[in-house]
This record gives C-alpha cells, sequence and structure tokens, in this order.
C-alpha cells in the first residue's frame, strides 16, 4: 500500500528555478542556465527523468511568453512532460508600484486584470487546468491608501477571473505576510486567502506557500484547516530561516515538513485534487540538481508520514497519552526510508539514486557546451 502510494507521488516543478536567480543584492549567474522556455522544459525533464514523480513544469507569464503556447505544451509532450500552473506576474511593471489588481487607478487595475485573464487564455492553449495567482498589492505607509476599498478592488478582480476559469479549471490564491509592501499586505495569510476563496466559490482555493509565514506559524494546523474545508489547493514548498528564502524543500526544517505531509495524508489530501509544486530559487547551488534534491526531499518527509500508525496513534489519542502519541509520530519521523525509495524507484524503472545518475548523465556538461552566446532566462544577465 505504501509502495503504491509513492509510486503515485506528483510534484511539479517551477519553471523559474532553472534560470538565473538571486537576491535583491545579487544574481550569480551559472553555465548552462536555459536561454528560452523551451531549454527550461528540457531542464524540467531531466528533473521527472531520473525521479519519476515529476512530469509537470508549471509556467510563469511573462518571464515564459512564446509566440504559439500549444507549440510549447507539443515540446512538453514530447519530453514526457505536461504543463502544469500558469502563474501571472503583476509585480515586475512600473505601472504596479503602488499595486496591480487593488491600485487606487482603474485604469491600473485594468491592465492587471487583463494580464490575469491573458493567462487564462494561455491555461487553454496548454492544457493546464491550474492559474496560481499571487500578489505585491499592498501599502508602505499609515493612510496610503483605504484598506477596505483595496479589499473591494481584489474581490471584483478575483470574481471577473473566476467567472472566466472553464469546466475543469481552478484558480489558486496565494498569500504572503509581507514583501514588498511592509505595513499593509493586501493578502496576508490563509484566513483573507480563504475569505476570497468561499465567496468566489469552487473553482477557487487556496494554496500555501511554506516560506511565506511569520515566524513560529504552526503551518500544519493552516493544511489541516483548509482540507477540513475543501479549500487547500495546493502547495509551493520551499524552506526558510527568516522570511520568503526560497531555499530547497525540507533543507531548513525537515520536521516541520513531515507534519505537514503527515496532516495531508491524514486528512486525505493526498490525492491528484491538491498539487504538491516547488516555489525555490537556487542562487548558489546548480538549478537541476537542486530540483532533484527538493523532489526526493519531499518524497522522503512523504514516505515517513505514509509509515505513521495510524491506529496506534488515534488509539493514544483517544486515551490522552501524551507521550504516547508524539512517540508514535516521532518513531515514523526518524525511519530511515531512503531503502524503501530506493526500492520503489527501480520498480518505477527510476535509477534508485537519482542525484548520482543524473551527475553522471552528462547532461551538465552538454548543456554548459551548448548553451553559449545567448541571454539567459533569468533574473540576471
Amino acid at each position: 500500500m505504501i509502495r503504491d502510494d509513492l509510486r503515485k507521488q506528483r510534484i511539479e516543478t517551477p519553471s523559474w528555478a532553472y534560470g538565473n536567480s538571486g537576491t535583491r543584492f545579487k544574481v550569480f549567474a551559472q553555465p548552462g542556465v536555459p536561454r528560452d522556455p523551451y531549454e527550461k522544459v528540457a531542464d524540467a525533464a531531466q528533473v521527472h527523468r531520473f525521479t519519476g514523480i515529476a512530469p509537470t513544469v508549471a509556467l510563469h507569464i511573462p518571464w515564459d511568453r512564446v509566440p504559439d503556447y500549444g507549440h510549447l505544451a507539443s515540446h512538453a509532450r514530447e519530453l514526457g512532460l505536461g504543463i502544469g500552473a500558469i502563474n501571472a506576474n503583476v509585480f515586475q511593471d512600473d505601472d504596479y508600484k503602488l499595486g496591480s489588481v487593488t491600485n487606487p487607478d482603474p485604469v491600473v487595475r485594468r491592465k492587471a486584470v487583463h494580464h490575469l485573464l491573458e493567462c487564462a487564455d494561455i491555461m487553454d492553449a496548454t492544457g493546464s487546468d491550474t492559474l496560481k495567482l499571487w500578489f505585491a498589492d499592498g501599502t508602505n505607509y499609515p493612510g496610503q491608501d483605504d484598506i477596505r476599498a483595496r479589499q473591494d478592488r481584489l474581490a471584483e478582480a478575483l470574481g471577473i477571473v473566476h467567472e472566466r476559469l472553464g469546466d475543469g479549471q481552478r484558480l489558486l490564491l496565494e498569500y504572503k505576510l509581507f514583501e514588498p509592501a511592509f505595513y499593509v499586505t493586501d493578502v496576508p495569510d490563509w484566513g483573507t486567502a480563504y475569505a476570497h476563496c468561499v465567496k468566489l466559490g469552487p473553482k477557487a482555493q487556496v494554496v500555501v506557500d511554506t516560506g511565506h509565514h511569520a515566524p513560529g506559524t504552526n503551518i500544519e494546523f493552516i493544511v489541516a484547516f483548509l482540507l477540513r474545508e475543501g479549500k487547500l489547493g495546493g502547495f509551493d514548498f520551499n524552506s526558510r530561516f527568516y522570511a520568503d528564502d526560497d531555499l530547497m524543500a525540507g533543507s531548513a526544517d525537515p520536521f516541520q515538513l513531515f507534519r505537514i505531509m503527515f496532516e495531508v495524508v491524514r486528512g486525505g489530501g493526498y490525492t491528484d485534487e491538491v498539487a504538491f509544486m516547488l516555489d525555490q530559487c537556487h542562487n548558489v547551488e546548480p538549478k537541476i540538481a537542486g530540483q532533484i534534491r527538493s523532489v526526493m526531499n519531499v518524497q522522503e518527509a512523504t514516505a515517513k508520514a505514509l509509515l505513521v500508525d495510524r491506529v496506534a496513534l488515534a488509539a493514544a489519542q483517544g486515551e490522552g497519552d501524551v507521550l504516547e502519541a508524539n512517540a508514535v509520530l516521532m518513531d515514523a519521523y526518524a525511519t530511515d526510508v531512503r531503502p524503501l525509495l530506493a526500492s520503489v524507484r527501480t520498480e518505477m524503472g527510476v535509477d534508485p539514486d537519482p542525484m548520482a545518475a543524473y551527475a553522471k548523465s552528462g547532461y551538465f556538461a552538454k548543456i554548459c557546451a551548448d548553451r553559449v552566446g545567448g541571454a539567459q532566462a533569468g533574473w540576471g544577465p
């Protein structure tokens, strides 16, 4: 049973993780970085090749804008991939200095909504079923704008986009505690996102980015609550120490990732209805290898969550045996699941050691030699 569950796991990688990225201070360019969306998809295909569970790649518009999205989707299919979530970008245009869909200027708001509707069109062209929205909108100073009016503008924009979605399509609303707005962020937490999604209807759900919370936030509680309400649409997995660090999933606090995955399993969220996506920026580590390692880290946390003896846990909880209940969880977390995962990969026809297999494949040396002379598709030169 556990083997079957592990074989069916699906983790989506983001196109932007393969390009140059960095902090507000510096972007360190790396060799072999993709020069266009087609090369990003090719790199994503390598992650799926060596893990066997990363069959889709998310796009970010306009970073991944192409003349023919149907052609890009066909290219992905030829490489064994599908196009996953379409991510909108309404935070890198000068017009959005004071916000996008919540901007006090109706002209700017119309421009932002037009882009969101464009992304819905791209969903149709690529076969994507998910539109992911994150807004940098907010204010930096008290009195800068009317807080309630901004919520009204947000609701109006979301309503237009929700109405545009077709059958089998959905909207995932992401939240973030702060940055770049420091006084009020218009979608700062899961409660705000949840309230908007409830009002919108069944096609709107919340996405939980594991790096978008205040220190000490109990993310597994949020996961449990949203699952209970049928409003957990997906995850953006990454790790953080201080803020939105976007480090590899499971690298900073693997125990937290285990706890989150246990609530997913326990709450019935280990299905195709909840999207498991990575959202990371590999600033100093190699891009493809960083994604492979992240996928493996999520796999390990999932395997441990599946190993929890839920019958024994329920019995201890029912008896009020605090120490035994905690011990049941800790026993599962302390289990070395790497041999199990190596065996499952072998059954799937994948090398039991994805990192070593990728290193030996020669793919990195090939792209370093081939991708010369063009502008790299990332945040920096």
